[in-house]
Protein backbone atom coordinates (compact mmCIF):
# COMPACT_ATOMS: atom_id res chain seq x y z
CA UNK A 1 0.00 0.00 0.00
CA UNK A 2 1.24 3.48 -0.88
CA UNK A 3 0.08 6.41 1.25
CA UNK A 4 -0.62 9.14 -1.30
CA UNK A 5 -3.57 10.91 0.33
CA UNK A 6 -1.65 13.65 2.16
CA UNK A 7 -2.33 17.31 1.45
CA UNK A 8 1.37 18.15 1.18
CA UNK A 9 1.23 21.27 3.33
CA UNK A 10 5.02 21.40 3.73
CA UNK A 11 5.46 21.53 -0.06
CA UNK A 12 3.19 24.51 -0.69
CA UNK A 13 2.87 26.23 -3.16
CA UNK A 14 3.88 23.16 -5.23
CA UNK A 15 0.81 21.32 -3.94
CA UNK A 16 -1.66 24.13 -4.59
CA UNK A 17 -2.70 22.54 -7.88
CA UNK A 18 -1.58 18.91 -7.61
CA UNK A 19 -1.12 16.12 -5.07
CA UNK A 20 2.23 15.65 -3.37
CA UNK A 21 2.49 12.26 -5.08
CA UNK A 22 2.76 13.94 -8.49
CA UNK A 23 5.45 16.48 -7.62
CA UNK A 24 8.35 15.82 -10.03
CA UNK A 25 11.59 14.35 -8.73
CA UNK A 26 14.49 13.81 -11.13
CA UNK A 27 12.14 13.86 -14.13
CA UNK A 28 9.39 11.60 -12.73
CA UNK A 29 6.55 12.08 -10.24
CA UNK A 30 7.40 10.90 -6.73
CA UNK A 31 4.65 8.28 -6.96
CA UNK A 32 6.23 6.75 -10.06
CA UNK A 33 9.56 6.29 -8.25
CA UNK A 34 7.82 4.41 -5.42
CA UNK A 35 5.69 2.27 -7.76
CA UNK A 36 8.72 1.25 -9.83
CA UNK A 37 10.72 0.45 -6.67
CA UNK A 38 7.92 -1.84 -5.52
CA UNK A 39 7.66 -3.44 -8.95
CA UNK A 40 11.41 -4.09 -9.07
CA UNK A 41 11.17 -5.78 -5.66
CA UNK A 42 8.55 -8.18 -6.99
CA UNK A 43 5.31 -6.62 -5.77
CA UNK A 44 2.50 -6.99 -8.31
CA UNK A 45 -0.60 -5.75 -6.42
CA UNK A 46 -0.62 -2.17 -5.11
CA UNK A 47 -3.26 -0.22 -3.19
CA UNK A 48 -3.00 3.59 -3.24
CA UNK A 49 -5.04 5.86 -1.00
CA UNK A 50 -6.07 9.26 -2.36
CA UNK A 51 -7.58 12.50 -1.06
CA UNK A 52 -5.98 15.79 -2.19
CA UNK A 53 -6.44 16.12 -6.00
CA UNK A 54 -7.08 12.39 -6.03
CA UNK A 55 -8.49 12.33 -9.54
CA UNK A 56 -5.12 13.49 -10.87
CA UNK A 57 -3.55 10.34 -9.41
CA UNK A 58 -6.24 8.15 -10.99
CA UNK A 59 -5.67 9.82 -14.36
CA UNK A 60 -1.89 9.49 -14.05
CA UNK A 61 -2.14 5.77 -13.35
CA UNK A 62 -4.54 5.26 -16.26
CA UNK A 63 -2.24 7.16 -18.63
CA UNK A 64 0.59 4.79 -17.68
CA UNK A 65 -1.50 1.60 -17.81
CA UNK A 66 -0.92 1.15 -14.04
CA UNK A 67 2.75 0.45 -14.83
CA UNK A 68 1.79 -3.13 -15.62
CA UNK A 69 0.56 -3.80 -12.07
CA UNK A 70 -2.78 -4.48 -10.45
CA UNK A 71 -3.52 -1.14 -8.76
CA UNK A 72 -6.58 -0.44 -6.62
CA UNK A 73 -7.64 2.89 -5.15
CA UNK A 74 -8.72 3.45 -1.56
CA UNK A 75 -10.67 6.69 -1.84
CA UNK A 76 -10.51 9.04 1.16
CA UNK A 77 -11.83 12.11 -0.68
CA UNK A 78 -14.56 12.69 1.95
CA UNK A 79 -12.31 12.44 4.99
CA UNK A 80 -8.56 12.07 5.43
CA UNK A 81 -7.99 9.15 7.81
CA UNK A 82 -4.27 9.43 8.69
CA UNK A 83 -1.99 6.40 8.44
CA UNK A 84 -3.77 3.99 10.77
CA UNK A 85 -7.25 4.86 9.59
CA UNK A 86 -6.04 4.69 6.01
CA UNK A 87 -4.81 1.13 6.45
CA UNK A 88 -8.05 0.07 8.12
CA UNK A 89 -10.18 1.61 5.36
CA UNK A 90 -8.16 -0.33 2.76
CA UNK A 91 -8.61 -3.62 4.66
CA UNK A 92 -10.81 -5.19 1.96
CA UNK A 93 -7.90 -4.86 -0.49
CA UNK A 94 -5.21 -6.01 1.95
CA UNK A 95 -6.71 -8.93 3.85
CA UNK A 96 -5.55 -12.41 2.91
CA UNK A 97 -2.85 -14.91 3.73
CA UNK A 98 0.18 -12.75 2.88
CA UNK A 99 1.72 -9.85 4.79
CA UNK A 100 1.58 -6.50 3.02
CA UNK A 101 4.10 -3.67 2.80
CA UNK A 102 3.14 -0.05 3.46
CA UNK A 103 5.23 2.76 1.96
CA UNK A 104 4.81 6.52 2.39
CA UNK A 105 4.80 8.16 -1.03
CA UNK A 106 7.22 10.85 0.16
CA UNK A 107 9.95 8.41 1.26
CA UNK A 108 12.83 7.93 -1.18
CA UNK A 109 15.53 5.54 0.00
CA UNK A 110 18.00 2.83 -0.88
CA UNK A 111 16.15 0.19 1.17
CA UNK A 112 16.04 -3.28 -0.37
CA UNK A 113 12.29 -3.88 -0.14
CA UNK A 114 12.53 -7.57 -1.00
CA UNK A 115 15.08 -8.21 1.77
CA UNK A 116 12.90 -6.23 4.18
CA UNK A 117 9.79 -8.23 3.27
CA UNK A 118 11.69 -11.52 3.56
CA UNK A 119 12.92 -10.50 7.03
CA UNK A 120 9.31 -10.09 8.13
CA UNK A 121 8.41 -13.51 6.69
CA UNK A 122 11.34 -15.08 8.56
CA UNK A 123 10.52 -13.56 11.95
CA UNK A 124 6.70 -13.33 11.52
CA UNK A 125 5.90 -10.53 13.99
CA UNK A 126 2.61 -8.65 13.71
CA UNK A 127 4.47 -5.74 12.09
CA UNK A 128 8.06 -4.89 11.15
CA UNK A 129 9.18 -1.26 10.97
CA UNK A 130 12.05 0.12 8.91
CA UNK A 131 14.24 2.12 11.32
CA UNK A 132 17.66 3.72 11.42
CA UNK A 133 19.84 5.97 13.56
CA UNK A 134 18.75 9.01 11.54
CA UNK A 135 18.68 12.42 13.28
CA UNK A 136 15.18 13.32 14.46
CA UNK A 137 13.49 14.70 17.56
CA UNK A 138 11.06 11.76 17.84
CA UNK A 139 12.29 8.23 18.37
CA UNK A 140 10.78 4.80 18.74
CA UNK A 141 12.25 2.81 21.62
CA UNK A 142 13.10 -0.89 21.25
CA UNK A 143 14.42 -3.50 23.65
CA UNK A 144 17.39 -5.82 23.05
CA UNK A 145 15.16 -8.18 21.05
CA UNK A 146 14.23 -5.29 18.70
CA UNK A 147 10.68 -5.27 20.06
CA UNK A 148 8.85 -1.93 20.18
CA UNK A 149 8.33 -0.75 23.76
CA UNK A 150 7.80 3.00 23.62
CA UNK A 151 8.31 6.42 22.06
CA UNK A 152 10.12 9.58 23.10
CA UNK A 153 10.20 13.18 21.91
CA UNK A 154 13.63 14.50 22.81
CA UNK A 155 12.61 18.16 22.36
CA UNK A 156 9.61 18.08 24.69
CA UNK A 157 10.63 15.19 26.93
CA UNK A 158 7.30 13.46 26.29
CA UNK A 159 7.39 9.67 26.62
CA UNK A 160 4.72 7.15 25.59
CA UNK A 161 4.64 3.53 26.66
CA UNK A 162 2.11 1.01 27.91
CA UNK A 163 4.78 -0.78 29.95
CA UNK A 164 4.63 -0.08 33.71
CA UNK A 165 7.57 1.82 35.24
CA UNK A 166 8.96 2.50 31.78
CA UNK A 167 12.44 4.02 31.73
CA UNK A 168 13.34 5.22 28.21
CA UNK A 169 17.05 5.22 29.06
CA UNK A 170 17.00 1.42 29.08
CA UNK A 171 16.00 1.17 25.41
CA UNK A 172 17.57 1.77 22.00
CA UNK A 173 16.35 4.77 20.02
CA UNK A 174 15.58 4.50 16.32
CA UNK A 175 13.91 6.80 13.82
CA UNK A 176 11.00 5.32 11.87
CA UNK A 177 11.54 5.29 8.10
CA UNK A 178 7.94 5.42 6.85
CA UNK A 179 8.02 1.86 5.46
CA UNK A 180 6.64 -1.18 7.29
CA UNK A 181 5.39 -4.72 6.69
CA UNK A 182 2.19 -5.85 8.39
CA UNK A 183 0.73 -9.29 8.84
CA UNK A 184 -2.99 -9.53 7.97
CA UNK A 185 -3.76 -10.33 11.63
CA UNK A 186 -3.29 -6.59 12.24
CA UNK A 187 -6.94 -5.96 11.38
CA UNK A 188 -8.18 -7.96 14.37
CA UNK A 189 -6.21 -5.61 16.61
CA UNK A 190 -7.78 -2.63 14.84
CA UNK A 191 -11.40 -3.63 15.42
CA UNK A 192 -12.00 -1.11 18.21
CA UNK A 193 -10.20 1.71 16.38
CA UNK A 194 -12.43 3.91 14.22
CA UNK A 195 -12.07 6.93 11.98
CA UNK A 196 -8.82 8.87 11.82
CA UNK A 197 -5.79 7.63 13.76
CA UNK A 198 -1.98 7.48 13.31
CA UNK A 199 -0.47 4.03 12.89
CA UNK A 200 2.35 4.77 15.36
CA UNK A 201 -0.15 5.52 18.14
CA UNK A 202 -1.84 2.22 17.32
CA UNK A 203 1.47 0.33 17.41
CA UNK A 204 2.34 1.86 20.77
CA UNK A 205 -1.04 0.86 22.20
CA UNK A 206 -0.58 -2.83 21.35
CA UNK A 207 3.20 -3.37 21.51
CA UNK A 208 3.13 -4.63 25.12
CA UNK A 209 0.70 -7.39 24.05
CA UNK A 210 2.16 -8.46 20.71
CA UNK A 211 5.37 -8.24 18.68
CA UNK A 212 6.05 -5.04 16.73
CA UNK A 213 9.64 -5.42 15.49
CA UNK A 214 12.38 -3.13 14.25
CA UNK A 215 14.27 -3.67 11.01
CA UNK A 216 17.38 -1.54 11.60
CA UNK A 217 19.43 -0.59 8.52
CA UNK A 218 22.83 0.90 9.33
CA UNK A 219 23.68 2.14 5.84
CA UNK A 220 20.23 3.51 5.07
CA UNK A 221 20.00 6.56 2.82
CA UNK A 222 16.53 8.06 3.23
CA UNK A 223 14.88 11.31 2.22
CA UNK A 224 11.50 12.60 3.37
CA UNK A 225 10.69 14.46 0.16
CA UNK A 226 7.58 15.97 1.72
CA UNK A 227 9.90 18.89 2.57
CA UNK A 228 11.40 21.23 -0.08
CA UNK A 229 14.99 20.91 1.17
CA UNK A 230 14.81 17.12 1.16
CA UNK A 231 13.26 17.15 -2.30
CA UNK A 232 16.35 18.98 -3.60
CA UNK A 233 18.73 16.68 -1.70
CA UNK A 234 17.01 13.56 -3.02
CA UNK A 235 17.24 14.83 -6.58
CA UNK A 236 20.99 15.42 -6.23
CA UNK A 237 21.42 11.96 -4.70
CA UNK A 238 19.50 10.28 -7.51
CA UNK A 239 21.59 12.06 -10.13
CA UNK A 240 24.78 10.63 -8.63
CA UNK A 241 23.53 7.02 -8.56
Amino acid sequence: MIFAAGIGTRLKPLTDDRPKALIPLNGKPILEHVILKLKTAGFHHVVINIHHFGQQIIDFLAANDNFGLKIQISDEHDYLLDTGGGIKKAASFLQGDEPFLVHNVDIISNIDLRAFYDYHLEHHPLATLLVSKRETSRHLLFNEDLKLCGWRNRETGEVKSYYPDFDPRQYTEYAFGGVHVLSPGIFKWMEEWTGKFPIINFYLSICAKTNIMAYPVNDLTLFDVGKPDSLDEAEKWMQTK
